[in-house]
């Protein structure tokens, strides 16, 4: 894989926990409102935020106070740039564990040539606005979050560079999450870690595949519209930070119906057998814990549902997905949803929120039923990637999110 270090944009040390902020899809305009303090990156990446009422995220006037915002924060010192070329290392800490990433540019021919490996469909929409904020800013503002094969050497130099020398950024977010980052200032390891990754046999978008899509999009027509393109030029990468496999941990995705297609709990409960070994286990919080066990709550009660041997191919990369097994006997076979991506009558709850959360949407009457499911692994997702297959819709949710405004990637 190709990758370089490069000069970031960055907040001072001291306001770095001002500056930084969760990233611009997990938010909604009115949650971004509500947390954005005066220094927050939020004001830059979603920019609506700042007209009352809020704004159009899409309108002329949202993308130029985007622009306005950037030139501020940079005006006013709150983000300055790195006056050398340096790779960085960026640490994550959540309930006790930390993942260590580092923080590179990636290349837009990776991406173009598939060595870059995506496991989620992208929609073109989602696309364009992401290169619109690309484009205006001629910057990657926010990173993506890639995985790749450990490689023994890369973690042993991260964790020898950590172990000598002071973080430049230490703190606790709002919910609770820990953000140390590195700057790798001697040209020598630089110069190593290139060497070392020109190695690697592929990345594997973990999260931010609109935002990867985008940036290479973006890269592509700067090329384009340059007569002297050499292929050297900033353009021709983008921002990521890359985590060794084994460090990074996916979390549950669930669901909850609205309803049971017309049937009673009773009805509802018969047809599942056809399928799952049922077992009610009561009123309290019932955890999936294997491939192919189920959590389901439904009349105030929690069930385990284990499906059948011959209802479910493990030979199969896709088929084998606990997804795939709930929505073929489930979601298709007794609920009749039709395309998860539209229908109304599902919602997903990303296992962040915890089981609580379903059973609360269920008691509320909001919803009729409640599916939790064992999570994916990053073997799982390296295995659909690599043999070029797409999951499901709502598969994979990766915790804790990569943060914000800790540094910036120009492309010129």
């Amino acid at each position: 894989m190709k990758i370089k270090p490069f000069a970031g944009v960055r907040p001072p040390k001291e306001i770095a926990s001002e500056v930084a902020s969760r990233p611009y899809d997990v938010l909604n305009s009115v949650e971004a409102k509500a947390e954005a303090g005066e220094k927050s990156l939020l004001h830059i990446i979603k920019p609506e935020i700042d007209f009352d009422p809020i704004a159009d995220e899409h309108e002329q006037k949202t993308y130029d106070k985007a622009v306005e915002n950037f030139k501020k924060w940079q005006d006013n010192g709150w983000l300055v740039q790195d006056t050398k070329e340096m790779y960085y290392i960026y640490a994550q800490t959540m309930d006790g564990r930390t993942q260590y990433g580092l923080v590179a540019a990636a290349n837009v021919d990776d991406y173009i040539n598939g060595t870059i490996k995506k496991h989620e469909l992208t929609r073109k929409e989602k696309e364009d606005d992401r290169m619109i904020h690309v484009r205006i800013q001629n910057a990657n503002l926010e990173p993506v979050f890639f995985a790749y094969p450990d490689v023994d050497e890369m973690n042993k130099l991260v964790s020898d560079w950590i172990a000598n020398h002071e973080p430049e950024y230490d703190f606790v977010a709002p919910d609770g999450f820990g953000h140390t980052f590195w700057k790798i200032d001697d040209d020598s390891v630089n110069a190593h870690i290139t060497e070392i990754f020109a190695k690697v046999p592929a990345f594997y978008v973990a999260d931010g595949h609109h935002r990867t899509a985008a940036a290479a999009r973006v890269g592509i027509e700067k090329r384009e519209q340059n007569p002297n393109h050499t292929g050297n030029e900033e353009y021709n990468y983008f921002l990521a930070v890359i985590f060794p496999e084994s460090q990074l941990h996916v979390i549950d995705y669930n669901r909850v119906v609205k309803d049971l297609n017309g049937l009673s709990e009773y009805e509802f409960l018969a047809k599942l057998s056809e399928s799952f070994d049922v077992v009610e286990m009561g009123s309290e919080i019932y955890h999936p814990n294997k491939l192919h066990n189920f959590a389901m709550y439904l009349g105030g009660k929690w069930y385990s549902l284990t499906a059948k041997p011959g209802t479910y191919n493990d030979n199969d990369p896709i088929d084998v997905l606990d997804v795939t097994v709930l929505s073929n006997l489930v979601f298709d076979k007794i609920l009749n949803l039709g395309d998860l991506r539209t229908s109304k009558r599902i919602d997903f709850v990303g296992g962040i929120r915890g089981l609580g959360e379903l059973q609360k949407r269920v008691d509320s009457g909001e919803m009729a039923v409640a599916f939790a499911l064992f999570p994916v692994t990053m073997r799982q997702i390296i295995d659909i990637a690599d043999t070029g297959n797409i999951m499901p819709p709502k598969t994979t949710w990766f915790e804790p999110k990569l943060r914000s405004g800790l540094v910036i990637h120009k492309l010129s």
